[in-house]
């Protein structure tokens, strides 16, 4: 799908603007600029024109959106500004969000839209929030407090497996066959090829390719805090072991020993070649096998001789 694209939804408000928004159609725009009308009905018509960076709530939602139904791929869009522009929600049971001051003041804004549930008893509920921050009763209705919902509660890609959808946020992209496994998560602008296997971190303007593997724990250095500016990236048939690491990308066919992180600014040594190089230096090349020298602790890379492969029987039946 091109720009210019159109979308339309309902949207949900307070006294103090949009909180969120559920689309229901998306095609294209015949208008020349980026634009959002709301009419009185809380009816949302969102124009997507110029790709730049984020200055409004609905244009916001309207790119997670277009990144979890797979018609954009992580770093395919803009979403500079997207903290400043998203608020800060508390995410209940029905996927509702509500501004999170609202939940610690007796008379906090209300949201209001056409999308409500009538029954839905709110002054009933928030009785039970008081400004001192206890919780008068357990609802079981908070699920998280975020700027974005988990991408289960808006999309519903095809052909996938996510043991806890709170871990996979509105922006993720996932490929047909991917499985994430309870302790994976995978970040909005982020995801997977597919088919992938999913047990570790995929932080932010991440992506990883097909038939690659994070093993439990594991996690991919992200853009959005430490200062790290490179995009990481993941190639084909990569495994990264157990609570492995990365601040480097990967090419194809590359592996990364159990509990070893390798930075940026990382001296290895090349055993083959019998000299020291930074990791920046392998970033992006195919076939490396990363490990730690058990008896000198230093961390060294080989030749990758051994392909790895996912197990089809897990991913093919997604």
């Amino acid at each position: 799908m091109k720009l210019p694209i159109k979308a339309r939804g309902l949207v949900r408000k307070d006294e103090k603007g949009i909180l969120d928004l559920r689309l229901y159609s998306i095609g294209k725009s015949s208008k020349k600029k980026n634009e959002y009308k709301i009419d009185r009905h809380s009816t949302i018509e969102i124009h997507l024109v110029d790709d730049r960076p984020l200055e409004d709530i609905p244009t916001a939602w309207l790119k997670l959106h277009l990144i979890s139904l797979r018609h954009y791929k992580p770093n395919e869009l803009k979403f500079e500004n997207i903290f400043s522009v998203l608020p800060n929600l508390v995410w209940d049971k029905r996927g509702f969000g509500w501004r999170a001051e609202s939940y610690l003041s007796i008379n906090g804004a209300y949201a209001y839209s056409n999308i409500e549930d009538p029954n839905f008893d709110v002054k009933d509920f928030r009785k039970n929030f008081k400004s001192d921050g206890l919780v008068r009763a357990d609802y079981d209705h908070i699920k998280l407090i975020d700027k974005f919902p988990p991408m289960t509660n808006h999309v519903l890609p095809s052909d996938v497996r996510i043991a806890d959808v709170s871990r996979v946020r509105l922006g993720a992209y996932l490929g047909k066959g991917t499985t994430v496994m309870h302790e994976g998560f995978v970040n909005f602008n982020a995801g997977t090829e597919g088919p992938n296997m999913i047990e570790g971190r995929i932080s932010s303007g991440v992506f990883v390719g097909k038939d690659s593997d994070l093993g439990g724990g594991s996690s991919t250095m992200g853009t959005l805090s430490g200062g790290n500016e490179e995009k990481i990236s993941i190639g084909r048939r990569c495994l990264l072991g157990a609570n492995a690491g990365i601040g480097i990308s990967l090419g194809d066919d590359c592996i990364i020993e159990a509990g070893l992180y390798i930075t940026s600014g990382m001296k290895i040594s090349l055993v083959e070649e019998e000299k020291i190089v930074k990791a920046t230096e392998l970033s992006g090349k195919n076939n490396i096998l990363y490990f730690r020298d058990s008896v000198t602790g230093k961390v060294c890379a080989r030749s990758n001789k051994k392909k790895f492969k996912l197990n089809k029987t897990l991913h093919d039946n997604n």
